[in-house]
């Protein structure tokens, strides 16, 4: 008689091996699934008061002018770096790989990052033109320029961690009543010179924004100057279309951008109390403030959407736009207040 047990067992062990690996699949996707909804959470608006207040009473700081722009500054970054996730733009493995709008929200907060840190080294630190700059700012703001999308050695984060290293000494040694090279001068050129690149990134925001229905803009880039050149040709009239793969990034990007700018603003509100009551900007200011918050409410659709203006969908890019144009308007007007007033 022919015994069969062999085969049969063979057969059961590689049933037994393909259920196993079936089931370790299904495992993974799902933990990857819990993850991306974990990871796919923007951080909340904190108060940058208490912020600041927190980390002078924990590392026994004095509140000096400049300290709650600076602590600020140092808080957005931690949390680009550290929210639950960390860092994900460079991340080349699931579930961070598959996602992209928190990457895009990072990089709108890196931008507003990197524009206040140079504002910081080349402006608000130095008395005048011709003044030294000060030694930490100088290599603190750099580093926040590093690649952001780089994952071998040396890491991005471990680049921004460095940065925010730097930028906690100069912190530290500006509130150091015995250190008077570390300097934060709170005057209106220093802020206008920031407010002159804000308007800047705003503006381009909102044209990004607004390109998510097809439109035709004439070309404004010579302001009508019959003097003026640029060195390649375009048209008089233009149409403008962000593909349908870069709604949402634009959105995202739009998002954190405004994010990390309401704290800045908020800062500089605290720092800038006396030269914004002067110049009577300081209702304009939390006017532009209020503006932006609005870009921080609630998505309540699992995906951006993106209807025809006034068509039966929303738009969420358009409404994102509205509400950044408004900000940036009083951007403008505020500027222009303050170099005048």
């Amino acid at each position: 008689m022919t015994d069969n047990r062999y085969p049969v067992n063979k057969q059961a062990k590689k049933f037994g091996k393909l259920k196993m690996i079936k089931w370790s699949l299904i495992v993974f996707l799902l933990l990857n699934v819990v993850l991306m909804f974990y990871y796919d959470r923007e951080p909340e608006l904190f108060d940058v008061k208490k912020v600041a207040a927190k980390r002078a009473d924990l590392h026994g700081h004095r509140m000096v002018t400049g300290f709650t722009t600076t602590a600020t500054l140092l808080e957005v970054a931690d949390k680009l770096i550290n929210k639950p996730g960390g860092y994900l733009t460079n991340d080349k493995l699931p579930p961070s790989v598959f996602m992209d709008n928190i990457p895009n929200w990072e990089y709108g907060v890196l931008v507003q990052t990197r524009d206040l840190a140079r504002a910081l080294r080349n402006d608000f630190s130095r008395s005048q033109s011709q003044s030294l700059e000060d030694d930490d700012l100088k290599q603190s703001e750099p580093l926040f320029h590093y690649d952001n999308n780089h994952w071998i050695l040396p890491r991005t984060e471990a680049q921004y961690r460095d940065a925010i290293h730097y930028m906690h000494n100069y912190l530290e040694r500006l509130s150091d009543e015995n250190d008077e090279d570390a300097q934060f001068y709170a005057r209106t050129d220093n802020l206008v010179a920031w407010l002159n690149l804000v308007e800047k990134r705003l503006g381009g925001l909102s044209q990004k924004l607004s390109a998510s229905v097809e439109r035709e803009r004439l070309n404004t880039d010579l302001s009508g100057d019959t003097a003026a050149t640029q060195s390649t040709y375009k048209p008089s009239e233009l149409k403008v279309k962000t593909s349908w793969f870069k709604i949402d990034d634009n959105f995202y990007e739009a998002r954190g951008s405004t994010w990390a700018l309401i704290h800045f603003l908020k800062a500089i509100e605290v720092d800038f109390a006396q030269v914004l009551e002067k110049k009577n900007a300081l209702i304009s200011l939390r006017q532009i403030i209020r503006e932006l918050e609005a870009t921080q409410e609630p998505i309540w659709t699992p995906m951006i959407l993106n209807g025809s203006g006034f068509g039966f969908f929303a738009n969420h890019s358009l409404v994102m736009a509205s509400y950044i144009s408004r900000a940036n308007a009083g951007i403008i007007d505020l500027r222009q207040l303050l170099e005048n007033g």
